[in-house]
């Protein structure tokens, strides 16, 4: 009997790490089938809106994350490591417009995430918005933080780095300067769900 709970319990696990990683994704919005895609829900949506709609927002459909928001391109920067792939204007605008909505719902409380190329679970280039939950800093003495590297002080989100090596990055407010961490593939779970 704990033998077959073990066999459940590890087919669970590897089912789940198998439909985050999307660095093989390749949504092909003109079959039918990529609507019933997991992976391809988040490009069927940029599909959708005018082509003069360079960015959007979202708000996450995930039941277990309703304070969540999502910044989106209309174009397809999909696949590994799609912040590289995007011109820096282009980054600077997503950013901004992520920015600018996290300050709406959570004033200085907010935090912007990209999970890395191997926890997506979304092909299309999207950022997570949320509340910053307590704890997450380096030196707020609670586990999560110890884990978390130090990161890095930038002073706008012209400085943001692209990533080129699929990591994903996660970055707040620091005063007048943003807080920035990368190197980590999941980094939504510093955001209130």
């Amino acid at each position: 009997m704990r033998f077959c709970l073990l066999i459940a319990a590890l087919v669970a696990l590897f089912s789940s790490a198998a439909w985050s990683d999307i660095r093989g994704c390749e949504c092909d919005l003109q079959r039918p089938l990529a609507a019933s895609i997991r992976g391809c829900s988040l490009c069927l949506e940029a599909e959708k809106r005018p082509e003069t709609e360079a960015n959007f927002l979202l708000r996450d459909v995930n039941p277990t994350k309703p304070n969540r928001w999502l910044a989106l391109p209309r174009k397809a920067f999909d696949g590994v490591s799609p912040l590289s792939k995007m011109p820096a204007g282009e980054r600077l605008v997503l950013w901004n417009l992520a920015i600018g909505k996290a300050k709406e719902l959570w004033g200085d409380g907010w935090a912007v995430a990209m999970n890395g190329d191997i926890s997506r679970t979304q092909c299309h280039l999207h950022v997570h918005i949320g509340k910053l939950l307590e704890g997450q800093e380096p030196g707020e003495e609670k586990p999560e933080a110890a884990k978390r590297a130090a990161g890095v002080y930038v002073d706008g989100p012209a400085e943001l780095p692209a990533l080129a090596d699929g990591t994903g990055l996660w970055f707040h407010p620091a005063g007048n300067r943003l807080h920035v961490h990368a190197g980590e593939q999941t980094t939504e779970t510093v955001l209130l769900r």
